[in-house]
């Protein structure tokens, strides 16, 4: 698999986590951590989510496209669906940036 580009993000697209990474979730807090050399940045080693995070991670499984977890996030949090699209597009943007995701 390679790495999409956060440039061709389109919310049709279905992403997972790279097996470049190890996803742990320790009393409840997602722990990130590259196993590979040039995921994340050089001042990271390990990162952490918080509970809205978590639960858009979780979704990001090969198998939901980002229309299906905005759409799920929109009726989970009873919010906007234009505020949660911004945050998860923004999100995983920034998640493939650092490699953590790939497009299936």
């Amino acid at each position: 698999m390679q790495p999409a580009k956060p440039d061709l993000l389109d919310t049709a697209n279905v992403y997972l986590p790279s097996e470049d990474i190890v996803s742990r979730e320790i009393e409840g807090e997602l722990i990130l951590i590259p196993i590979v050399a040039g995921i994340g940045d050089v001042d990271d080693d390990i990162f952490s989510f918080n509970d809205v995070a978590r639960d858009i991670w979780r979704r990001f499984d090969g198998n939901r496209s980002l229309d299906d977890i905005i759409q799920e996030l929109a009726e989970e949090y009873e919010a906007p669906i234009d505020r949660i699209k911004a945050d998860v597009i923004g999100w995983t943007s920034e998640l493939l940036r650092r490699k953590m995701l790939v497009q299936r």
